[in-house]
C-alpha cells in the first residue's frame, strides 16, 4: 500500500557520475529544476472562429541547480573549474535521490548529459552570521523519474 502522506524534502543524496562521493563533495543544501515542460504551438484553423488549436512540441527542461556551503578542493570543484576556467566540458549523469527517514530511497531522478553552466558565490556580509554558499546551475539533455 502506498504512503498516504508525501514525504519530507529535506532528506535526498546527489551523485555525480565518477565522482567520489566518500569525499564528502556531495553534501547539498538544495537542489531544484527539476522541471520538464512541454512546449506548444498554436494552429488557428480556417473557418473556425470559436477556438484555437493548441498542438505539442518538444520538451525543455530547466537548469539543475546544486546548492551547498563553500568547501575546498573537493573533486566536484575540479569539474566546475574545468568547465569554467578552462571551457573543457565533461557531461556526466547526476542522480538525485529522495529518502526516508531509514534512509532507504523514495524516489529517484536521473539527470542525463549534465555539465556546468553557472558557478556562484554568495555574498560576504560581516553583518551576517551566515554560511557562505556556492551555487552551480547544470545544463542536460534531459531527467528520467527511476523506480525505485
Amino acid at each position: 500500500m502506498a504512503d498516504r502522506y508525501p514525504p519530507s524534502a529535506f532528506h535526498f543524496e546527489v551523485y555525480v557520475d565518477d565522482l567520489d562521493p566518500d569525499e564528502g563533495s556531495m553534501g547539498f543544501q538544495e537542489v531544484s529544476g527539476l522541471t520538464a515542460t512541454v512546449g506548444t504551438m498554436t494552429y488557428e484553423e480556417g473557418g473556425e472562429n470559436r477556438f484555437v488549436h493548441r498542438l505539442p512540441e518538444r520538451v525543455t527542461y530547466e537548469n539543475l541547480v546544486l546548492k551547498r556551503g563553500v568547501l575546498k578542493g573537493s573533486a566536484l570543484i575540479g569539474w566546475f573549474k574545468r568547465a569554467v576556467e578552462a571551457y573543457q566540458f565533461e557531461p556526466r549523469g547526476v542522480l538525485v535521490t529522495l529518502l526516508n527517514e531509514e534512509h532507504d530511497p523514495l524516489e529517484s531522478w536521473s539527470v542525463i548529459n549534465a555539465y556546468p553552466v553557472k558557478w556562484s558565490i554568495s555574498s560576504f556580509d560581516a553583518e551576517k552570521n551566515e554560511v557562505a554558499v556556492e551555487t552551480v546551475e547544470l545544463a542536460f539533455q534531459y531527467f528520467r523519474r527511476m523506480e525505485v
